[in-house]
């Protein structure tokens, strides 16, 4: 009689000619799951073996075509693991029956070769399996016909197999090799992989989870409660599966009970589980604890059999992300299998003192735990090495950036004293103390000799613009060409404005109308070749422009300063295009957004820092209040009130305009309309958004900068750019949408006159307005704490922009965790001031290491 081994290979053929429809047994391939499992027992098949079969036939009914295609090729990979046991041979009977040496048998080990490469697998001797004598009544196994193929490649990379083990003489599989190598994993499932952006098993070592469930420590059904997350022992007592929505859904319902009580499971379209498991059946299920009409209840809990090695269950167990086609219990499976076979290969390149001193685990060590955990307290070790790591190369690579940054030389400028005295005092008003540090910071740069490479960071309304705009001055005294980036044309517009009314108002100005000058898109093509002529022969000293500044035509004749604002609205391409029209030019970046001191330490590093944390004098703190949207009338009540003393308002809404099925009133478009008619009737309103075109953008801003209308409806494209006095109140609608940093930059567009300015924050619903942010926005004007909230709640993505590239792998890292960044920080200087080459050879792994987190990025110095 056939084994079930060999049964079961000839289903897989079969189901594999009959187009993969699942046909080759009646009611489909996962009603063998019973007889597989016994006689398995029967053949001492390893119990992962088993396991994996299961879980593979089980998964084949509710799988996508290309995937069962994999689930097949997978199955008959593990099914040709199995040895086939020595055959006992029978002791003949009658007359012709002689006493017979036994006959020592040679298992023959059968392979299938799959339609990719893999090595070959060692069979007997012919002439062994020849004399090894066949009963009669014995069938063997034979192997499936493999697919037709080229010749193999001996190099193919090994395929690896569940509880393979390569030994010691064997060339292992690099961490580059494909993730087809992986037994189970063909074309179809890779492709899926790779919307995970997987794409290597390097890929898979480092995909971390996404979350964690910690069901390490089970309970009885009498001791959970709504809302745990944990595992259930307990015995099936009843399961049956009934369709609903016509057939559409199909329910599997359950009891599972213990001896202190019963617990009702429902699980949604796995029909196949009333086939896999039976009343009497001991399990173990994990889950989340959820309720209905007032039951305790899990629905779609992982479920395993208690006998089995509960990978999903039983432990702290990993939670990966997902995308179609890709189930988190094949997603488990895989990384077991990659990181049991790889994460011992892992070289720890971090040197051993650095280890020690900063109390790390090794890197093979982290990599196992932080994909299978122990216990909470190696997990929490795993993450901490490999978030160091990421600091850690961070800051090598921005050490080394600022280091090649300070090898190039520049132009020195070096203005007098009492030419530098003089400026100062025909300025408006009186400098801040933060601003005069940072005047004399950038006036230090520029005689230093070798390009400055400064970020000039201050809140809203902290005199940024004048600050750059003396450092351009003391370029233009000795005839050179500064040069002024900003990401919108509203904003170039605005600097535009300030520099000409700072530095050409008076007798004793500085420079002429004529020698600052504005290039943005909507400029007339006459006026951009007669700016583009009076740049190159250096008649223009300042020029304020958007992108247009970096476009091939553009030619300085001696651009010694690029002045670079909300730098991290611009790539790194953009940045570097436009100090690449000078020679070694200084660098001078500002940003209003307020940056916390961990990022400071780390995303900065390679920036010199001016911080301006001082407002200017007679500044009076706005007055930030939230609403009860059933107060709205209160709100537009005080926008009269200020516009009849002659002030102006805001009013900023999350959408431009409102989607048809949708009752929300938090578009700009629609609700510009109503407040027109039925709210301000009395009054010009305005409508700013971003799908106006630039030239109707400026129709509109410069209307309400004139007065021509006293209420702008906008989005946040006002977010940063707006710099009208007489605004005195910014109405922010559907608030607790915006981020913290934001909702600051929206009500620093208020504020920047004499009189008391207010920043009113109405949530789109009732149970939003105990949101942490809006609260916080009430408690402090100080941009700087509202920053580090900010970063605590939402993440380092509004501070980073496209900065850099290796930014963007930092996913254990938490940039709030300043004790680590200094800790890694601390290390980083110390290895680049002692090998900043890494050319010591203990540091020749350091240095590979390096170069693979950096990649081909660069930084802002590149």
């Amino acid at each position: 009689m056939p084994s079930i081994v060999e049964s079961l290979s000839k289903f897989l053929k079969l189901e594999k000619e009959r187009g993969f429809k699942n046909t080759a047994i009646i009611g489909g391939l996962h009603k063998v799951v019973p007889y597989w499992k016994n006689e398995a027992k029967t053949l001492s098949i390893s119990s992962e073996t088993v396991h994996s079969v299961t879980d593979l036939l089980e998964e084949y009914s509710t799988a996508e075509s290309g995937r069962r295609q994999d689930i097949i090729m997978e199955l008959n990979i593990l099914l040709d693991g199995i040895p086939v046991p020595p055959i006992t041979l029978r002791k003949p009977t009658g007359p012709l029956s002689q006493p017979q040496r036994p006959i020592p048998q040679t298992p023959v080990q059968k392979t299938t070769i799959p339609e990719r490469p893999v090595p070959t697998v060692e069979k007997a001797p012919a002439s062994v399996r020849a004399a090894t004598p066949q009963p009669a009544q014995s069938t063997p196994r034979t192997p499936a016909a493999a697919p037709a193929r080229p010749p193999r490649d001996v190099q193919s990379p090994r395929r690896l197999t569940p509880g393979s083990r390569l030994p010691d003489s064997a060339t292992p599989v690099t961490l580059n090799a494909p993730l087809t190598v992986i037994s189970g994993i063909g074309e179809e499932t890779a492709k899926k992989l790779r919307n995970l952006n997987l794409y290597t098993l390097k890929d898979l070592l480092y995909n971390f989870p996404r979350d964690y469930h910690d069901f390490s420590q089970a309970k009885t059904i009498n001791r959970i409660m709504y809302g745990d997350t944990l595992t259930v022992i307990g015995t099936i007592q009843s399961i049956h599966a009934r369709d609903a929505r016509s057939g559409k859904v199909s329910i599997v319902e359950a009891v599972v009970g213990d001896s202190t009580g019963n617990l009702r499971v429902t699980w949604f379209n796995r029909k196949f589980l009333v086939n896999q498991y039976h009343p009497g059946d001991q399990v173990s299920l994990s889950g989340t604890v959820k309720q209905y009409l007032g039951r305790l209840v899990m629905d779609n809990p992982e479920i395993e059999p208690l006998e089995a090695e509960n990978l999903s269950t039983n432990r702290i167990s990993p939670v990966y992300p997902l995308t179609a086609g890709i189930t988190q219990k094949f997603m488990r499976r895989i990384m077991k299998q990659t990181v049991d076979f790889n994460a011992r290969r892992v070289a720890d390149y971090l040197p051993e003192t650095i280890r020690q001193d900063a109390n790390l685990t090794t890197l093979p060590d982290a990599l196992q735990q932080v994909h299978f955990p122990d216990t909470q307290q190696t997990l929490d070790e795993a993450r901490r090495r490999l978030a160091f790591d990421e600091i850690f190369l961070l800051q090598m690579g921005v050490l080394k950036q600022k280091a090649q940054w300070q090898m190039n030389t520049a132009r020195t400028f070096e203005p007098p004293a009492d030419w530098m005295e003089a400026q100062i005092k025909r300025l408006p008003y009186e400098l801040t103390s933060a601003q005069k540090r940072a005047v004399d910071e950038i006036k230090n740069d520029l005689a230093a000799g070798r390009p400055m490479n400064r970020l000039l960071q201050g809140d809203v309304g902290s005199g940024k613009t004048i600050v750059a705009a003396l450092g351009a001055l003391m370029i233009a005294r000795e005839g050179a060409q500064s040069a002024f980036m900003a990401p919108t044309s509203i904003l170039a517009d605005q600097h535009f404005r300030g520099l000409t009314r700072l530095l050409t108002d008076g007798e004793d100005a500085p420079l002429q109308p004529e020698q600052i000058r504005l290039l943005i898109g909507d400029i007339p093509e006459s006026e951009k070749a007669d700016i583009r002529q009076k740049l190159a022969d250096g008649t223009i000293k300042i020029i304020v422009g958007t992108h247009a500044l970096i476009e091939d035509p553009v030619v300085f004749q001696q651009l010694q300063l690029a002045v670079i604002d909300e730098q991290h609205r611009f790539g790194v391409g953009q940045r570097a295009a436009l100090r690449q029209k000078g020679d070694n030019p200084h660098l001078l970046v500002m940003t209003a957004t307020p940056i916390p001191r961990s990022l400071a330490l780390t995303v900065y590093g390679d920036l010199d820092l001016s911080v301006m944390d001082e407002m200017p004098r007679g500044r009076l703190p706005i007055e930030t209040h939230v609403l009860h949207p059933l107060e709205r009338e209160r709100a537009y009540q005080l926008i009269r009130k200020q516009v009849e003393q002659g002030h102006q308002a805001f009013i900023i809404y999350p959408l431009v305009e409102q989607a048809e099925d949708s009752d929300e009133n938090n578009a700009a478009v629609q609700e510009y309309a109503r407040l027109q008619e039925e709210v301000f009737a009395q009054y010009k309103l305005g409508l700013m958004h971003g799908r106006l075109k630039p030239e109707e953008k400026d129709a509109v801003m410069n209307a309400f900068r004139a007065g021509e209308t006293q209420i702008m409806i906008s989005t946040s494209v006002v977010e940063v750019g707006v710099d009208v006095p007489n605004a005195t109140i910014m109405l922010i609608e559907s608030a607790n949408r915006f981020g913290l940093s934001q909702l600051h930059q929206f009500r620093g567009r208020v504020g920047r006159g004499d009189a008391q300015s207010y920043c009113l924050l109405i949530p789109d619903s009732n149970e939003s307005l105990e949101n942490e942010r809006l609260s916080v926005m009430e408690l402090t004007n100080d941009g700087f704490v509202l920053a580090e909230k900010d970063l605590e709640q939402r993440g380092p993505g509004d501070f980073l922009g496209t900065r850099q590239s290796g930014f963007s792998d930092l996913r254990m890292a938490r940039l709030t965790d300043v004790r680590l960044i200094e800790s890694a920080r601390r290390h980083a200087q110390s290895v680049f001031e002692s090998d900043p080459g890494l050319q010591n050879p203990d540091n020749k792994r350091l240095a590979a290491a390096l170069e693979d987190f950096w990649g081909d990025g660069k930084g802002d110095v590149s």
